[in-house]
């Protein structure tokens, strides 16, 4: 005899199931019972319509946690992502690290910085998950983004203005004693660069330093002097390094700092546009880096007998005047420079050396409003502009010339080049020559994002630096090897 207590099956069946006794059973007695319902409907045709209503109701309501449950995939780890050490130098290395992917899952990698200002940075690199779920930058390959190839490094040399900010600014800190942090995400799927990307499944934070615990920063006023001095920790005495850059101007810190870290007193040398320096660069005297060498060589913590320089650009052909001209400078290394001085007059006692200028026909401008300056600056193998050539066969010191190839600030290579044959010319061979193809022209300490073209702080307007950013990214790294062996060597 059929009775509405046929209902009950499915109902305990329901009970049985959430005490554990599988969903085959659980779904073989559910279909028992529903299909029961139409005949008890014939049997019972008295029975109310809302009451038929509430047992299918209740029949769903037993029947939906096992319906989510067959449709949810297996419970899997969640991804992590692991960057290691997650605070050094600056110019190290780091090694990145995801766990918990699907095997072969697409995924972004994206890297977000800012600046002192506020300015956003941020990068991103395409890859796929081995066969474990997981990825490692150092042997992994990106497959797109912003670099392609296995690039450990990648994520940090590649980052760039946002969309939504100015561009062609360089990512350099203005504040050596306050970390730079960068956040390192990963998005499911590939989102190009510039496009909204996709959920976040993992991400890390990776602080950036760029002065070692220990190193002290001594802010300079030395006679006329002006600067920073960065001391590393200990007792010593430390090779001295005076640091300079080009004609941007101000007091730029990070190169010195970075500098410490690796044992070295270095002192980072502004020589226009700081305090009470002169505001625009007209004309030099060599006595002033005359007595910022003589400074650091007394310095007790310094030892001697000389000291090195190092210097990119306008602070590159300073730094060969340097060693050409004063006795305390034993080591000198241009990055980038010319071996004639340039734009302002250079003086030293009754010596002038004339400036080569540039000649404003000869720059080019693109449609998107860059400067190309390649061809402005006078030729030094005139014979015209002899008077202004650096006598470099004078010094006694060593040099360590580093260039690249794709410089499009001006002809670096040709200089270097020049230089080498001029020194060879008078019987020495007091140099080495690093050249990178695919190099532009400011060459730093590793990982320093690559800057194409950026604006100039004197002119007010985007000028080419030329390069191709993994060439540049692994000349940067290599020179910078290069350039503690050298100073090392030659300054003890």
């Amino acid at each position: 005899m059929v009775s509405g207590r046929r209902e009950r099956p499915g109902l305990a069946a329901s009970r049985g199931w959430w005490a554990g006794r599988g969903s085959a059973l659980y779904w073989g007695r559910l279909e028992g019972a529903a299909a029961a319902v139409p005949i008890l409907r014939a049997a019972r045709p008295h029975r109310a319509p809302a009451t038929a209503a509430a047992m299918w109701r209740a029949l769903a309501a037993a029947a939906a946690p096992a319906r989510a449950l067959l449709r949810t995939p297996p419970a899997r780890r969640a991804a992590s992502l692991a960057v290691s050490p997650t605070a050094g130098p600056a110019d190290e290395r780091v090694e990145t690290r995801v766990v918990g992917l699907s095997p072969g899952q697409p995924v972004t990698l994206r890297a977000v910085a800012a600046d002192d200002r506020g300015c956003l940075f941020q990068s991103c690199a395409h890859y796929r998950a081995d066969s474990r779920g997981e990825l490692h930058l150092g042997t992994d390959a990106s497959h797109g983004g912003d670099y392609t190839g296995v690039e450990p490094m990648g994520l940090f040399w590649s980052l760039a203005p946002a969309g939504m900010e100015r561009p062609y600014q360089r990512l350099v800190p203005r504040n050596t004693s306050t970390p730079m942090k960068v956040e390192v995400l990963v998005h499911q799927g590939h989102s190009p660069p510039g496009s909204m990307p996709g959920p976040v499944v993992a991400k890390a934070e990776v602080q950036r330093l760029f002065t070692a615990p220990g190193v002290r920063r001594i802010r300079l006023k030395e006679g006329v002097v002006r600067g920073s001095l960065f001391l590393p920790p200990g007792d010593g005495p430390f090779p001295g390094v005076i640091d300079m850059y080009g004609d941007e101007g101000g007091l730029i810190e990070f190169r010195s700092s970075l500098l410490a870290t690796h044992g070295f007193a270095a002192l980072s040398l502004p020589y226009f546009d700081f305090e009470d320096l002169p505001r625009v660069l007209k004309e030099l005297k060599l006595e002033y880096f005359e007595e910022a060498a003589r400074f650091l060589r007394r310095h007790p913590k310094v030892k001697g007998p000389g000291v090195g320089v190092i210097g990119t650009g306008k602070g590159a052909e300073l730094a060969l005047s340097m060693i050409t001209f004063l006795p305390e400078v034993v080591a000198a290394v241009s990055i980038s420079g010319c071996s004639s001085n340039t734009v302002a007059d250079l003086h030293y006692g009754e010596m002038t050396l004339p400036g080569l200028r540039f000649d404003m026909k000869k720059v080019s401008v693109s449609d998107s409003g860059v400067f190309d300056i390649f061809e402005a600056l006078e030729d030094p193998t005139d014979p015209a502009n002899s008077p202004s050539v650096i006598p470099i066969e004078k010094a006694e010191g060593h040099f360590l010339l580093v260039v690249g190839e794709d410089d499009r600030m001006w002809k670096s290579s040709l200089y270097a080049e020049l230089a080498v044959r001029r020194l060879r010319q008078h019987g020495k061979e007091n140099f080495e020559l690093l050249s990178y193809p695919g190099a532009g022209h400011r060459i730093d300490p590793p990982s320093t994002p690559f800057c194409q073209v950026a604006m100039d702080r004197v002119l007010g307007v985007p000028v080419l630096g030329g390069g191709e950013s993994k060439a540049h990214a692994h000349a940067q790294e290599h020179s910078w090897g290069k350039i503690q062996e050298f100073l090392h060597l030659h300054l003890g």
